[in-house]
């Protein structure tokens, strides 16, 4: 070879080791390079910096919340008027919230949290609110976490957990406190696949383990995070790659590899907690009779909701508007579920004939899909037909769709970075304003009924409890016209005929307020409805006075409702007036100094303190030394201010 040829081969191999020494861009793959340029200290910067942004943005977004008041639906019965909630923590309580059911829900480390505030802050909404928004802030930061380790896409996740933290369809979640459960299930959830991934990594019993236990805290939240076990089999396709000869192994998060049949035998033990949390919610929600029978909304409308509600969530999270915390159960017309199914059937075809090279389409779809199948409407609770808070973890999914759609599609036409940076704050920005002027109607409960009554028909619970906060400000006349709008929406309500029943005994039209309660006796079968039925007629009956009835009624109420301090003294007070009716007969026959000294007792107990007064004066006017009754009065006058000088 001559020294020409020689050389020449020598240069050739040089280009070719310079070449092997220079990282390779891999389209369709994530490979993190580490130099002396680029350590990875510099992208735990990145990602602490970007962690901080969001948590600071949530917090300054949400934090007119936290002026805001309790709200008139659900609050009262969670929080405000529970006493084992409001008293805070105590081992009596703790043990409560663990069999404890409200509204056909249980959920012990909820509870829990709610009589943790009430310990902290006591009945001061502030305390309250800011929690929720804490709690928030955390599942942000969680997503952005997950997110990022498992792709190695800072900016990417970033803007995922972005879109989660500021979009409108969240704030139902965060606003209202009674809906802390909503908040808090999340936290379990998401570390229980941060939990996973680290088993995914070397498999093990001992890794299991707590990611069996943050299932179970997130069922003892909310049941909805029964979807779990179905969200990690999402995950061993994409971001994880387990699923051997199906993806490629991550070089990002590297993980080994299984078969299908192996990964779906790893989430068997998994399944004995969905079961408990299944059968539990349904028993649990039957007993409140919060689950409606076929004949009321059979299976055809269920399954076109269903198809109807999956195209609304997916519509309200591109374009939120008119958001309500009730959307009432409607007959839809065929067009509106044609037209549902047709969007659906294109988006799906899509995302399949697409996601063979782009993994995180399908997954994020499926996600969507998956997780909103326990609140979808095939098993309806309650009479809405869909709910702002139901899709808090499903639009995870689709957030991730879009966003790593996008960021490929600008990688291909080479966008700039400014372009993509100014699109992303541009939309950021949109949906803060929006979610600023959400927050703004949940300032108290009459603005978020009335706005609610704006951009919902026909909605029923609107109607009631904008009658319910009217009544409180004493403008009943305006209470009861939305009290009979909310009965003729849903003749069997037992809320809306227990409001209207108890407005029409204020406006004294008694016996139309009993044909009210006794409907509720008819038609419910919820012991909390039924006390507060048999309370309503032993009212009118007391305003009626026929006190044997009213008797009777509240002790039936009490039987049913055993630690109502509300009941107890109906009936005490019933009782007391049989007692003065008595003593004032047999006083009327034989009048004595003793005797009036009795009747003041009595009175007093009753509440009757001006009538007590009067008895006691004239029971020192018949014996001045009666030290008891001198006290009495002494205390009775010193309380309204009367006390002698």
């Amino acid at each position: 070879m001559s020294s020409v040829a020689k050389r020449r081969k020598q240069e050739t191999n040089l280009k070719i080791r310079r070449s092997a020494s220079k990282p390779r861009a891999v389209r369709g793959a994530s490979v993190i390079t580490l130099s002396a340029k680029h350590p990875a200290s510099r992208n735990w910067k990145k990602i602490t910096v970007s962690g901080a942004l969001l948590v600071l943005g949530t917090l300054a977004l949400y934090a007119p919340v936290v002026g805001h008041p309790f709200v008139n639906y659900d609050d009262g019965p969670y929080v405000v008027f529970n006493p084992h909630v409001n008293t805070g923590l105590s081992w009596q309580n703790i043990k409560w919230a663990l069999t404890g059911v409200v509204a056909g829900n249980w959920h012990p480390l909820t509870w829990i949290s709610h009589a943790l505030d009430c310990q902290l802050f006591g009945l001061n909404p502030t305390g309250h609110h800011l929690s929720g928004i804490l709690l928030h802030s955390i599942n942000v930061l969680l997503v952005f976490l997950l997110l990022s380790k498992a792709t190695g896409k800072i900016a990417r996740s970033w803007l995922v957990a972005a879109l989660f933290a500021v979009h409108p369809l969240n704030v139902e979640s965060v606003a209202w406190v009674a809906e802390r459960k909503n908040v808090l299930f999340p936290i379990f959830f998401l570390l229980g696949l941060g939990a996973y991934g680290w088993f995914a990594k070397r498999p093990g019993i001992r890794r299991y383990i707590p990611v069996a236990v943050l299932y179970v805290f997130a069922l003892a939240s909310k049941s909805k995070a029964i979807t779990f076990p179905f969200a990690l089999l999402l995950l061993d396709f994409w971001p994880l790659h387990r699923v051997k000869r199906w993806t490629s192994p991550s070089m990002v998060f590297p993980v080994p590899q299984k078969t299908f049949p192996k990964l779906m035998l790893e989430k068997l033990p998994l399944l004995p907690f969905c079961l408990a949390s299944a059968i539990t919610t349904i028993v649990t929600q039957k007993s409140a009779d919060a689950i409606p029978s076929m004949s009321v909304w059979p299976l055809s409308w269920r399954i076109e909701n269903a198809i109807y509600g999956y195209a609304m969530y997916l519509w309200m999270g591109a374009f939120p508007h008119g958001l309500a915390p009730f959307y009432p159960c409607t007959l839809l017309s065929y067009w509106q579920v044609g037209l549902a199914a047709l969007f659906l059937l294109t988006l799906g075809f899509c995302v399949w004939k697409w996601g063979g090279s782009r993994p995180y389409l399908r997954i994020g779809f499926f996600w969507f899909l998956g997780t909103l199948v326990p609140v979808i409407g095939l098993v309806q609770v309650g009479a809405q037909a869909r709910a702002d808070r139901y899709a808090y973890i499903p639009l995870i999914g689709i957030f991730v769709a879009v966003v790593w759609l996008l960021a490929d599609s600008a990688n291909l036409v080479s966008l700039p970075v400014a372009w993509r940076t100014a699109a992303a704050a541009l939309v950021l920005a949109a949906l803060s304003i929006v979610t600023y002027r959400q927050i703004g109607f949940w300032r108290n409960s009459a603005v978020l009924w009335s706005h609610s009554l704006q951009v919902t028909p026909d909605n029923f619970i609107a109607e009631e409890n904008l009658g319910a906060i009217l009544g409180d400000l004493g403008y009943e006349d305006e209470a009861l016209k939305h009290y009979q709008i909310a009965s003729a929406f849903n003749p069997t309500d037992p809320n809306a005929l227990s409001n209207l029943g108890t407005d029409l005994m204020k406006h004294h039209r008694l016996d139309e307020a009993r044909e009210k309660f006794q409907t509720v006796l008819r038609t419910s079968k919820d012991p909390k409805w039924l006390a507060t039925a048999y309370r309503g007629l032993g009212a009118a009956s007391d305003l009626a006075g026929d006190r044997a009835e009213a008797r009777k009624d509240f002790l039936r109420a009490m039987q049913l409702n055993p630690d109502s301090q509300t009941d107890f003294y109906n009936l005490s007070r019933v009782e007391a007036e049989d007692n003065i009716d008595k003593m004032n007969q047999v006083l009327a026959a034989h009048p004595t100094a003793d005797g009036y000294a009795q009747l003041g007792s009595l009175l007093e107990a009753a509440h009757r303190f001006e009538d007590a007064e009067e008895a006691y004066a004239k029971a020192l006017h018949m014996d001045p030394n009666l030290s008891a009754a001198k006290q009495a009065l002494e205390n009775i006058r010193a309380s309204n201010g009367k006390a002698s000088r």
